[in-house]
């Protein structure tokens, strides 16, 4: 059976993920109730690890001692459970993936005419099939990196439906749903799925294009 990560570590985890978020969104991020995620964000409020903000980018988000508290309780479950190499193989697949699905990204937004790279009205039908059909291709590698890392770590399952969901999505008409931010695009679900690979083995960005690897 996969491993499901106790309530407070999936609140930390969808805080890291998100940055900055409701209690609902958490909630919706991580398959909690969302009265278990308010009980667990005023216990984390308390503890220092957590804090809310007002204004314009308003929501819960970690302090410098909730990153590190998150961080350790991810090592200590990828130890627990022993799913380190599972983790790692499931990482260095997404690696290959990663190049085509950024490309196709910065395709749906801007095109090249006639050497000059201009915004994508998407009034070209065939370039939009194009890049849905490269996004297609990676969600079909990725699906069973997903289900390996699934079998492991029950918090993984979400991401290969939200990256389907997001395509059909788009092919029913909601072109928004390939790179738009907050919303659960291809992008957004692809990014968080790379920060969950990296935070999960303890990793960051950095380091990673450091060792020739490439962000979102």
């Amino acid at each position: 059976m996969p491993h499901r990560s106790d309530s407070r570590l999936l609140v930390l985890h969808g805080l890291r993920l998100k940055g900055v978020a409701s209690a609902a969104a958490v909630a919706a991020a991580v398959g909690l109730p969302p009265a278990t995620v308010a009980e667990e964000l005023g216990s984390l409020v308390e503890l220092g690890w957590v804090v809310q903000r007002d204004g314009l980018l308003s929501g819960f988000t970690l302090t410098d001692a909730g990153r590190t508290g998150h961080e350790r309780a991810l090592a200590d479950e990828l130890v627990t459970v022993g799913a380190r190499s599972t983790v790692e193989t499931g990482y260095d697949r997404f690696r290959r993936l990663n190049p085509g699905v950024l490309d196709a990204c910065s395709r749906w937004q801007v095109r090249q005419i006639r050497g000059q790279l201009v915004r994508n009205d998407h009034g070209d039908a065939r370039h939009d099939a194009r890049v849905l059909a490269d996004l297609d291709a990676a969600l079909t590698g990725v699906r069973p990196v997903g289900e390996r890392l699934a079998a492991a770590l029950d918090r993984f399952s979400p991401y290969a439906p939200q990256l389907e969901d997001a395509l059909d999505r788009v092919r029913s008409g909601d072109p928004e749903y390939v790179t738009r931010p907050i919303i659960p695009s291809f992008h957004t679900v692809w990014f968080e799925l790379h920060e969950d690979l990296l935070v999960t083995l303890g990793l960051d960005r950095v380091s990673e294009i450091a060792g020739a690897g490439g962000g979102n």
